[in-house]
């Protein structure tokens, strides 16, 4: 017997097929996004803590290692090809992620819905904390480009106010961990860690150099002001 459509029931027109994995450009701009928060994000981090960690052999190494940084061949290409513009896509495509995002920790108060929520408010301090740090240490003020001698002095001068210090420590701490809980998050996506256990290792692999990254950075953090700092940072300013 044929049976007779209700007339409120909706007809149904041709659409877009839903996205799967490894279909569709979200696909793509979300690996791209994963990718460039490793290297070369991941990669210049690592290099810029171990670069800042001069710092604890005083003021004259530090503004040896800067000199010799800024002295590579294409640097200013370099710099905005593999530093500026992926930070600035990671950092403008994470919020774009994190606004079509719900972490549900309310509800759903599970591990990875904290792990989630701490990764999205840790890169939102990432990204303030990049911005006003490459504006005011490579666009304002002295230029440590052409002056690397003063590049001490500089960083020390603008972490004598307790407020941008607490600021620094803080946001030090937050890349750190970002980027940490990146890298167990980009080796579950391209599938480096399949299954549980693997994921489980990597992840106390992960907390162990995200500790150790943090470290070594709130310690070159306290050689810009700890004692003997200021002698430093005045000797430079007189030469």
């Amino acid at each position: 017997m044929a049976t007779v459509q209700h007339p409120s029931t909706p007809s149904l027109r041709p659409g877009v097929q839903p996205l799967r994995a490894g279909q569709g450009t979200s696909f793509l701009w979300r690996k791209l996004h994963s990718l460039l928060g490793i290297v070369p994000i991941g990669a210049f981090l690592v290099e810029h803590l171990l670069s800042n960690f001069e710092a604890l052999k005083g003021a004259a190494a530090y503004g040896t290692q800067v000199r010799f940084l800024n002295s590579l061949p294409l640097v200013r290409g370099l710099e905005w090809a593999f530093i500026f513009l992926p930070i600035l896509y990671h950092g403008v495509y994470g919020v774009y992620i994190w606004l079509r995002g719900k972490s549900n920790i309310v509800y759903y108060p599970w591990t990875g819905n904290w792990m989630y929520l701490a990764q999205r408010y840790t890169g939102l301090i990432a990204i303030v904390y990049i911005g006003y740090h490459v504006a005011t240490q490579r666009f304002l003020g002295v230029s440590l480009p052409e002056n690397p001698a003063y590049a001490f002095a500089k960083v020390h001068n603008e972490l004598t106010n307790p407020l941008i210090l607490a600021f620094y420590v803080i946001a030090m701490i937050a890349v750190c961990w970002h980027f940490a809980y990146g890298i167990w998050l980009f080796a579950a996506k391209w599938g480096i860690t399949p299954g549980a256990t693997a994921r489980v290792r990597f992840g106390y692999a992960c907390l162990v150099l995200g500790i150790v990254l943090a470290g070594i950075g709130l310690t070159s953090i306290y050689a810009f002001v700890g004692p003997g700092s200021a002698a430093q940072a005045a000797a430079v300013q007189l030469h």
